[in-house]
């Protein structure tokens, strides 16, 4: 794929990047159904895929974190490359839309046919990293394509279709069991509902993303100067961290991180009862970060300053906006993933007393928590029309943290219901936070970042998404088997908390 070419970033006047209409926000949108539609297969039956191939409840967690560190890695790079990419008439974020969708399509018709849980665990790797080269040059996509005072309305667009997507997908195991399509299956494999639902998810992803990028047309480099959005300059690598700063940044983290590995090493070979394996991770992760940083000031002494020295570069210098809600997002994510992980097994236990994978009440309840989360889907479309009103009254911060507020309160309600019905209530709280999230964070940080860097931002903004995900994954199983007594509703009403931390937090944001 190659850079911008330089010689068609001409001098022309400045010009304000035009308001689309209706209906092109929804052609540039549309996309976004086939890719939560994806999310959504995975995030409602990922877990009991596993725990049908055996896997134990408090392996889950660790099961699912090959999907965040994908991501903690690819974002950044993805978004860094489709900032400099222009490919013909497909453009600059129209490439990555359909390699992710093909990828992703075709790990959906694999997954379900999947005997052993290493595979299975190999397939979510996939599957999440092939979904992410769609997703976040389709956030950048919306910072390319609209005017600030529209970008509010832009996400939420997103968030409706992502409702949308979502609503069905999750509910579809449901769906094809009312059709008379086979419930239950054989220890160790997949009922027909779940196998079929992950076909029909392989199909909705294409259409809706070749749909969007058949009907949407990118501005052009030239275009974008125009606009003001992107100089002839900004093509150019300009590295901003002196070597010893990365040297010295590098180290400290390196040997920060390999001072706690080594004491989790020498403590779990010590003692009767070792701390869970999974907190590897988090220290592995402190020690490849000062890794990462170290090789960057390595690159660039010797005068090679490539893409790693880039994204390195700008994590050091991120927008004060961009900080800000970055720890919003830290604490909003851990709250959702605590719920992904482990509403199917905590219900069961919560509602019906069983841990039974093969059984009809933890099946039942499986497709129940399908309707679930297609509910709160369901609710963040509706709130999608909402939230721009809110956003215009109130100020988006304000708008984030209400919504927000009503998502933790709807998690902590877990604990309250005992009747597997009375939850929908729960989903309602969860819907306008998850609209929000999808929505107002993005429609803040794009306001405070450069156009000729929307995408690496938005990939390293990813990183918030994804390390309270890996903290989710490294500690919630830790805490489910020794805090909490195996007692896993425990661990979505902590998520709940975890929530109402992240809408006071928004207080310290600024609207421009």
């Amino acid at each position: 794929m190659s850079q911008y070419d330089q010689t068609s970033l001409g001098d022309l006047p400045k010009a304000k990047k035009p308001s689309l209409t209706l209906a092109q926000i929804i052609n540039m949108s549309v996309g976004f159904l086939g890719i939560q539609f994806a999310f959504g297969l995975q995030n409602a039956n990922v877990s009991r895929i596993f725990q049908t191939l055996g896997a134990k409840i408090e392996e889950i967690p660790i099961l699912w974190i090959a999907a965040p560190l994908t991501g903690l890695i690819m974002q950044p790079i993805i978004g860094h490359l489709s900032d400099k990419t222009w490919l013909g008439k497909l453009g600059r974020r129209r490439p990555y839309f359909m390699l992710g969708a093909i990828l992703a399509s075709l790990a959906l018709l694999v997954f379900p046919n999947v005997a052993a849980l290493w595979v299975a665990a190999v397939l979510l790797w996939i599957l999440d990293a092939s979904i992410n080269i769609s997703m976040e040059p389709f956030r950048a996509f919306v910072g390319d394509m609209l005017p600030d005072e529209q970008r509010t309305s832009g996400f939420a667009m997103q968030s409706f279709f992502i409702g949308i997507g979502a609503v069905i997908s999750s509910a579809l195991p449901f769906i094809l069991e009312k059709m008379n399509v086979a419930n239950e299956a054989p220890d160790g494999v997949l009922p027909d509902t779940v196998r079929y639902s992950f076909y029909i998810g392989a199909l909705v992803y294409m259409v809706a993303i070749s749909y969007t990028v058949f009907t949407t047309r990118e501005y052009s480099p030239a275009e974008m100067k125009s606009f003001g959005g992107m100089e002839a300059s900004d093509t150019q690598k300009n590295i901003k961290t002196p070597y010893q700063s990365f040297f010295k940044n590098g180290l400290r983290w390196f040997l920060l991180g390999a001072a706690l590995t080594s004491s989790l090493y020498y403590y779990n070979t010590t003692v009767t009862v070792p701390l869970e394996k999974e907190l590897y991770v988090l220290t592995g992760g402190i020690a490849a970060y000062g890794l990462f940083q170290l090789l960057a000031a390595l690159f660039h002494k010797n005068k090679s300053e490539n893409a790693l020295v880039e994204i390195m570069d700008d994590l050091n210098f991120l927008p004060d906006t961009m900080k800000k809600l970055a720890i919003v997002q830290f604490f909003s994510w851990f709250a959702l993933f605590s719920m992904w992980i482990y509403s199917t097994p905590a219900l069961a236990q919560h509602i019906y007393g069983t841990t039974n994978t093969s059984s009809a009440e933890y099946n039942k309840i499986g497709n129940w928590v399908g309707v679930m989360f297609g509910s709160y889907n369901g609710f963040a479309a509706l709130f999608a029309f909402l939230l721009p009103v809110l956003a215009k009254k109130y100020a988006r911060p304000k708008t984030h943290m209400i919504s927000l507020i009503a998502g933790g309160l709807g998690l902590i309600s877990y604990i309250i219901f005992k009747n597997e019905y009375l939850l929908i209530i729960s989903m309602a709280g969860v819907g306008m936070a998850w609209s929000s999230i999808l929505s107002m964070p993005y429609s803040m940080l794009t306001q405070s970042l450069p156009a000729h860097k929307m995408g690496v931002y938005m990939g390293i903004f990813n990183f918030f998404i994804v390390i309270p995900q890996i903290l989710a994954a490294t500690l919630l199983g830790f805490f489910t088997k020794h805090l909490f007594g195996d007692q896993a509703i425990y661990s979505i009403v902590l998520g709940g908390c975890s929530m109402l931390v992240a809408a006071f937090l928004c207080l310290r944001i600024k609207d421009k």
